[in-house]
């Protein structure tokens, strides 16, 4: 069920540079051709402005938000309280008493309160970008199309969110409704409840993202409304993105001096900053303990604890004051809109001058000094409260040059730090438009954790990660294995009765193991003395991938591994980020299967423990890239199935002989000696497993831990010999990625052309037979039935080891030239037991 109607009263207050009569979104409808029709009330709401941000060209402007637009604190606090007040005749009086509100960062933080206060008793909690340590997460999801999309839920009391009362959604637009989605589907899973309320300022979903709203209603059986002050339709012509960024290309023109800009557009008016004014602090006398907003929770009591406060507070501002002072703006500060949107709406009602409220903001945002463009001037600051997604510029829009005798900026002490303070800071760039600042702190408001409410008693459906030594020999902060644990069931099956059954059809790989292949004694000297040979290579490719994800990819990576060949790897990665730089970086083992994807439920299991940007796939080598496949095709369908979005499915690899990824150590088709052996490599973790009767929907995946084979175990000696080698190749590790950062790395797919090609003139026709480079030929002869192995010639060493099973195995190793590979592993392309001769050799077709 679906309202939607205007809010009560005068539609607002236009803009003040609206009042001409030029529609504030003209500028870019002519030149994008994007259109704005709906309800009347739209152009007097909405305005338009460019992004700067590759996944989205336009950007809808609230005139009535607080955000980018200056506007009368009364008439956003009175939007806010009225959408409020129209679900709470909605709801009903003891409906909304139960009801708990949930506002987005930044940009609905203060919107979301304003709708709590008309709600009436309704207890609110927004959204942040700010983890708090100590504060536990209730809850996580991303905004796909944002600037910076990962938001986290840090109630101080877990129930908060626990309870079966309607929960109100509030945002400032309600678009393609994705996000709002994809935070219900989270929250239904862990707390489902009836009924689901959504509040925005405007509702400009498009006529196919209209019917979703009732269709996902009755996926999870709840009661899903709608209530928005206008609605109507941005209808966006084709390439707006395309054409988009070339007009923000064309009209971006450099500052006028560092951190400051003005309107874009090499014919536009600059708002060039005068003689810097005065910068004082004022004494708000903030109430102790009274949390500074909805971070952590804001209750009806805070509210009231507010309310008594704020006209004291709003005197001390006026005192401040210069007398002579009439036109005046409150500046809050990103996720800090609700405290002084009312400091600036009870100052409003104290003091004579003309109030005007906006906050600053993190959206990069074009600017152009023209009436009909939304977003006129912009002033460019550093970050300054330590974020956790590091430094980056900081917007303040249609401030300068808009006539403002003094500006009354309020932070929270979080971020009152010596950055702020700085010559390029906020007070200081906003002395150079405007006579008079001052700068009014709150206290940040972080919980007591020693105090805090238990967590409700609803554990999470999937169970925390397997570690060492009760699953693996790995220690237990080197990896946690997103798995279930099988080992008391018998899954393994002679290698050619396997092969058979996978070959006709009648069974997947995944759903059993072979039999662990156990090396003789002159096997076990190969793979020491390749174990030998190689450390300094293998540490110089695991120090220059971890810089290279620790450079382009996340300041702090978690690891995820594909279960099993990829988990060594991720151990060694792990290691360099600790010996080189300190860090302390997670690590998961997870489990992917050719045909079946990625483990969902482990997929979820990381999208609420981690932001799912952060994390990078970690995998040992590419062969002809079906697993480089296999996962991005996997992560496009569980953003489909669960509405998640910012895993990269670009794998991180030691090597990258078949050219598939951009992030690896070598492209040199070496040996990696882990591939050499099986599980007494890799934890004493078999392969993983996935079968319908053993798998259940919200089970992870199942490997076994061969416990009885503790006494052949290497895994602990090959992390070691490895990682002993890290203080000698640090200079050379340096120059890699630096070679590799400077370079095209653009998958060439060269190995997935040359396995086609080998599968035709070979007559095997069937490329998932072929298996390209040292590793994947090595777990041909472990695992599979060999047929023959083609060698490069002139192979030297890293061949020793694939010389001697294909001895063993009676396969022939058969030299060619023009090989990208070191050598490529054929499996017997028509296998049936009879295949092979008694003794179980390969024979010839």
């Amino acid at each position: 069920m679906t309202e939607s109607a205007h809010a009560e009263g005068n539609a607002g207050e236009r803009a003040d540079r609206a009042a001409a009569g030029v529609w504030s979104g003209s500028w870019v409808a002519e030149r994008l051709g994007v259109e704005l029709a709906g309800d009347e009330a739209l152009p007097a709401l909405l305005g338009l402005a460019l992004r700067r941000n590759p996944k989205r060209a336009h950007l809808l402007v609230s005139n009535v938000l607080g955000k980018h637009v200056p506007q009368s604190p009364s008439v956003v606090y009175g939007h806010g309280v009225a959408l409020g007040r129209r679900a709470r005749d909605l709801l009903g009086a003891e409906e909304a008493a139960r009801a708990v509100v949930l506002g987005y960062a930044e940009t609905a933080t203060g919107l979301g309160h304003c709708v709590a206060d008309g709600l009436g008793p309704a207890a609110y909690l927004h959204s942040t970008r700010r983890p708090v340590a100590g504060v536990a997460r209730a809850g996580g999801f991303e905004e796909s199309h944002s600037h910076a999309t990962s938001h986290l839920l840090l109630p101080r009391d877990p129930e908060l969110l626990a309870g079966d009362g309607p929960l109100v959604l509030v945002d400032d637009e309600f678009s393609t409704g994705n996000t709002v989605l994809n935070t219900v589907r989270a929250l239904h899973e862990r707390y489902p409840r009836e009924r689901y309320v959504i509040v925005a300022l405007v509702d400009t979903r498009s006529p196919a993202d209209a019917g979703r709203l009732e269709e996902f209603a009755r996926e999870i059986g709840a009661r899903v409304d709608l209530v928005t002050a206008a609605s109507g339709t941005v209808r966006l012509p084709p390439g707006v993105l395309e054409k988009g960024q070339e007009l923000v290309a064309r009209h971006e023109a450099p500052p006028v001096e560092p951190s400051t800009e003005h309107g874009g557009g090499p014919s536009a008016p600059q708002a060039r900053p005068g003689p810097s004014g005065s910068v004082a602090r004022v004494g708000l006398r903030w109430p102790d303990g009274l949390p500074d907003g909805g971070r952590h929770g804001f209750t009806t009591a805070h509210r009231e604890r507010l309310e008594a406060s704020l006209p004291g507070m709003a005197a001390r501002i006026a005192e401040a004051l210069p007398a002579d002072a009439r036109r005046v703006l409150v500046l809050g500060f990103e996720e800090l809109m609700y405290a002084p949107l009312r400091l600036a709406h009870a100052l409003e009602e104290t003091t004579g001058a003309e109030v005007r409220y906006s906050t600053t903001t993190r959206s990069p945002v074009l600017a152009v000094d023209d009436p009909g463009y939304a977003i006129r001037t912009r002033l460019v600051f550093p970050a300054h409260d330590d974020p956790a997604d590091g430094p980056g510029e900081r917007y303040a829009y249609n401030v300068a040059g808009a006539g403002f005798d003094a500006v009354v900026a309020v932070v929270d002490s979080a971020a009152d730090t010596p950055a702020l303070h700085a010559p390029d800071g906020l007070p200081a760039r906003l002395a150079t438009h405007v006579p008079h600042v001052l700068l009014a702190v709150v206290p940040s408001y972080v919980p007591d954790a020693t105090r805090a409410p238990r967590a409700p008693e609803r554990p999470s459906m999937l169970p925390e990660p397997l570690r060492g030594p009760a699953f693996s020999s790995y220690a237990p902060d080197e990896v946690g294995w997103l798995l279930q644990d099988l080992s008391d069931v018998t899954l393994e099956a002679p290698t050619e009765e396997r092969e058979e059954a996978v070959q006709r059809g009648g069974a997947h790989y995944a759903e059993s193991l072979p039999v662990e292949y156990q090396p003789s004694e002159q096997y076990q000297q190969l793979f020491h003395a390749a174990l030998d040979t190689s450390a300094s290579r293998l540490a110089r490719a695991v120090g220059a991938v971890t810089e290279v994800v620790l450079t382009e990819r996340s300041p702090r990576p978690v690891l995820v591994s594909l279960a099993r060949a990829g988990t060594p790897v991720g151990i060694l990665m792990r290691r360099w980020a600790h010996f080189r730089h300190g860090l302390d970086l997670p690590h998961y083992a997870v489990s992917i299967v050719r045909g079946r994807g990625i483990d969902a439920n482990a997929l979820r299991w990381l999208a609420e423990h981690h932001d799912p940007a952060d994390v990078v796939f970690v995998d040992g080598w590419t062969g002809k890239g079906a697993i480089t496949r296999e996962l991005a095709a996997a992560l496009r369908a569980f953003e489909d199935t669960d509405g998640v979005t910012g895993f990269d499915p670009e794998i991180a690899v030691l090597a990258d002989p078949g050219s598939c990824v951009r992030t690896y150590g070598t492209r040199d088709d070496f040996l990696i000696p882990s591939a050499c052996l099986n599980s007494t490599v890799s934890g004493l973790i078999s392969r993983t497993v996935l079968r319908a009767d053993l798998v259940g929907p919200h089970d992870f995946h199942g490997a076994k831990f061969y416990r009885e084979l503790a006494g052949a175990d290497l895994s602990p000696a090959f992390l070691d010999a490895v990682s002993a080698r890290f203080p000698d190749v640090t200079d050379a590790v340096d120059a890699q990625a630096k070679e590799l950062l400077s370079a095209d790395r653009a998958p060439t797919w060269e190995g997935w052309a040359a396995v086609e090609r080998i599968s035709e003139e070979y007559g095997i026709h069937d490329v998932n037979l072929v298996k390209p480079g040292v590793g994947e030929t090595t777990r041909v002869m472990l695992r599979r039935v060999p047929w023959k192995v083609l060698a490069r010639a002139g192979a030297g060493a890293d061949l020793d080891h694939v010389r001697l099973l294909a001895e063993q195995r009676g396969v022939p190793v058969e030299e060619v030239d023009d090989l990208p590979y070191t050598c490529v592993g054929l499996i017997h392309p028509r296998y049936t037991r009879g295949a092979t001769g008694a003794d179980g050799r390969a024979v010839a077709l």
